[in-house]
């Protein structure tokens, strides 16, 4: 056999060692399940899934943009925070208690929030792992720990889920929720991802937007968003959404991750004015903004809801994009001031309770 004979069969080798190699880690658990039988037939049953995929409204059209991220890439922002973020931990038990009536927020970092509202418990997009990735020995690290850890994370009713990328949807969270009898609702095919992680039937809850599920007299709506999805790839393969949580006197409304579009006053119009908007304010740039909105499209988007405090969230604990740091909350804060919005910028870990007041500490600016 000649030498580029060998070479070939060499190389053919590698690629097939290679592929198959690929074939085997993405069956792996953490990249989820195959949406099949029944859960197949209600996804493409909804009139958002179109030609084999799940589509915005209006339409994103995808523009990779590569020069422009790579210069975007290349310029030199601090990405990091350069000093100890500041957490203020939650007593280990303290969630075995009952909550209490009435409304409050606690913001664990990037879009992760415990809400109590008329006396029930839920998180939004919970993540407690160290790394927002498939593997927890590469990917982005925290940059702060959770005010909770998550072996101690209990007492939690009810989770939603905005969309199934990583920082959104962790693998070790949902499954230590899920042993604790916590219900999760979820967009349309993302309980194909649960199932496969063991999450009793009984507690996962799919939907498709504007439908709606109770949990001790707090309604949970399914609302748009304009998005992405997918674990495996970008295939748009399970569908994203808002969330707007509705007690008998409060309402809570959570962005996920979207664009601006016209699906905020869309919201207000069906489901009427929140009481606290939690918006996603970080991780743009500037070939994304249909699907990842910037600090002034976010503070709009609030407007647009008609909401009466917005407390900024996606931010802060991971490294997903190419601003500063502190970019998205310092544009958040000048936007807000520019419309007169009331912001909360709570530490996390600190209680942000309806109905009083709110004293703001600018902890994200180095020696405050």
């Amino acid at each position: 056999m000649s030498r580029r004979a060998q070479f070939l069969l060499v190389f053919v080798c590698l690629a097939a060692l290679l592929g198959m190699s690929t074939v085997l880690v993405l069956q792996l658990p953490t990249f989820g399940g195959e949406i099949q039988g029944e859960r197949l037939e209600r996804v493409r049953g909804s009139p958002h899934y179109v030609d084999g995929q799940f589509e915005n409204s209006p339409p994103y059209a995808n523009d990779l943009a590569l020069m422009q991220n790579l210069r975007d890439y290349m310029g030199g922002q601090q990405r990091e925070p350069g000093f100890a973020i500041p957490v203020v931990p939650l007593a280990p038990g303290s969630l075995r208690e009952p909550a209490q009536s009435g409304m409050r927020v606690i913001w664990f970092g990037h879009s992760s929030v415990l809400v109590e509202i008329d006396g029930v418990r839920i998180m939004t997009d919970p993540v407690l792992s160290e790394r927002a990735s498939p593997f927890q020995f590469l990917g982005p690290q925290r940059f702060h720990s959770p005010p909770l850890a998550l072996a101690q994370l209990e007492g939690i009713d009810a989770v939603v889920i905005s969309h199934d990328h990583y920082d959104h949807l962790d693998m070790d969270t949902v499954r230590r929720l899920a042993s604790k009898g916590t219900h999760f609702y979820v967009g349309l095919g993302i309980g194909a991802h649960l199932q496969r992680w063991q999450v009793p039937t009984a507690q996962i809850h799919e939907m498709d937007w504007w439908e709606h599920a109770s949990i001790r007299g707090v309604t949970i709506h399914n609302t748009p968003a304009r998005h992405y999805s997918g674990r495996k790839s970008m295939d748009n393969s399970t569908l994203w959404s808002s969330w707007m949580l509705k007690g008998s006197g409060y309402a809570i409304y959570y962005s996920g991750d979207t664009g601006y579009g016209p699906h905020f006053r869309a919201i207000r119009e069906r489901l009427g004015e929140p009481d606290i908007a939690l918006i996603k304010v970080g991780a743009y740039g500037n070939s994304w903004l249909d699907i990842h909105m910037d600090p002034e499209s976010a503070v709009q988007s609030h407007v647009d809801l008609g909401a009466k405090r917005m407390l900024p969230v996606h931010w802060a604990t991971f490294n997903m994009s190419y601003h500063a740091w502190s970019e998205p909350i310092l544009r958040a804060v000048a936007a807000a001031k520019a419309k007169g919005v009331e912001l909360v910028t709570p530490r996390v870990g600190e209680v942000v309770e309806f109905g009083q007041p709110f004293t703001n500490q600018a902890w994200y600016l180095p020696g405050t």
